[in-house]
């Protein structure tokens, strides 16, 4: 079975933009994911909101603790998918902090993704040695699971994280949390690189990408940009029209081909 994000890197260079289920209240979030596959967002990440979110920054913390705030249940970012999967053909998948997941199910919430269209989950806190049960789960529903690989990571857990990934491998650009930078650390390139020679295919880079010119710069190496932080932000100042055109700005930075 083919995998949804591979079939859509297969076409080339891709832009991936984050938004968190819920923020600024679920029915505009749902509108802002349609809309940034609308400006050239190639592949959705939605976040889940969680109350103790550890790798996020400060700008997609207080999105999610608002999320949170207004009532948010993972049931409704299985609904979230439904509802841009029926409008939008772009992958879908959710970010999310793996207790939740346990709480629901873990079949169970596999089942109940893949069936509203999923395409499968981004796990930052989930390591490869302990998701059993996750890729299980995964290959019984035919699920993309993208495990996070940063520049202290051992040649060995690299390798690991590359031979369990299905979809793209999520490349931690900087140590330390999300957030806006002027400037791309240059450990990306260098982590790429390392991914590369342990196998990898596809090498998604994300943390700290915010332009345009840094979403060039990114795919001059990496098949994926990640953009989360200056999403929120323009959803949070402007709503889904400046979120629009934030992602039109970053998807300059693809490649033509693309």
């Amino acid at each position: 079975m083919s995998s949804k994000v591979e079939a859509q890197l297969d076409k080339g260079k891709a832009l991936i933009g984050y938004l968190p289920i819920g923020f600024p209240n679920f029915e505009e979030s749902v509108e802002a994911a349609v809309a940034l596959v609308e400006s050239g967002v190639d592949i959705l990440e939605l976040g889940v909101p969680y109350s103790d979110p550890v790798m996020d920054g400060l700008v997609i913390q207080e999105a999610t603790q608002i999320a949170l705030a207004q009532g948010f249940k993972l049931p409704q970012a299985i609904e979230a998918v439904r509802q841009i999967t029926e409008r939008v053909s772009a992958p879908v998948l959710l970010m999310t902090y793996f207790n939740p997941v346990i709480q629901y199910g873990v079949d169970k919430f596999a089942a109940d993704l893949a069936a509203a269209g999923g395409a499968g989950l981004i796990t930052p806190d989930l390591i490869p040695d302990e998701a059993a049960e996750w890729i299980a789960a995964s290959e019984k529903y035919d699920l993309d699971r993208v495990f996070l690989a940063a520049p202290s990571s051992t040649d060995e857990r690299l390798r690991q994280s590359v031979e369990l990934s299905r979809g793209f491998v999520y490349a931690v650009s900087t140590m330390g949390i999300t957030g806006a930078r002027a400037d791309v650390d240059v450990a990306a390139q260098t982590l790429v690189e390392r991914l590369r020679a342990v196998g990898a295919e596809y090498v998604g880079v994300g943390v700290g990408i915010s332009t345009g010119e840094q979403v060039a710069e990114v795919l001059s190496y990496g098949d994926g940009a990640i953009v989360g932080s200056a999403l929120v932000k323009s959803l949070n100042d402007g709503g889904v029209a400046a979120v629009a055109l934030t992602a039109q700005g970053l998807a300059h930075g693809k490649p033509s081909a693309s």
